[in-house]
């Protein structure tokens, strides 16, 4: 189970205090449950661990913050297409990652994939453009969940 490091919380801090916003427990409470999430999570899993944290984080406390981490640059914001969306801590990757999203059991699959960085640098480059962001997902069938009802990949 990973922890909210010091650097972390002073970098959230002082990104909230640029925005004129203070620090408040709630706020400590969903970044320390933030970093007891494994893999992609959900709004909705992020609030049930932060009020087995903090009885006192609200479903409102969660929604507001999450736009905020994301903006911060803590976590990122993975649309596949469903009605939820996930959420990823944003690691200290070298490499830029692809999701693989099985249509089937809807787990999320981060895959390494270092050819996209330098794909859209040099298609960015050729239009005089700096990458803002870029994505990249598979969405692909489950062979096993097709088969026998139920994926053999989820833990």
């Amino acid at each position: 189970m990973k922890i909210c490091d010091k650097e972390t919380w002073e970098s959230f801090s002082t990104f909230l205090a640029s925005k004129g916003l203070r620090v408040t427990g709630q706020r400590k409470g969903v970044l320390d449950a933030l970093f007891r999430q494994s893999g992609h999570f959900t709004a909705d899993q992020l609030l049930q661990d932060a009020q087995n944290l903090d009885d006192s984080v609200s479903r409102a406390t969660v929604y507001r913050n999450l736009p905020l981490l994301v903006e911060s640059g803590i976590i990122r914001k993975i649309d596949i297409g469903h009605d939820n969306k996930f959420y990823a801590v944003n690691g200290r990757s070298e490499t830029f990652k692809a999701q693989v999203i099985c249509s089937d059991c809807k787990k999320i699959f981060d895959i390494e994939a270092p050819f996209m960085e330098w794909y859209g640098k040099t298609v960015s480059e050729k239009l005089g453009l700096n990458v803002k962001d870029q994505r990249l997902q598979v969405h692909a069938e489950c062979p096993d969940f097709r088969k026998d009802g139920k994926c053999k990949k989820i833990n």
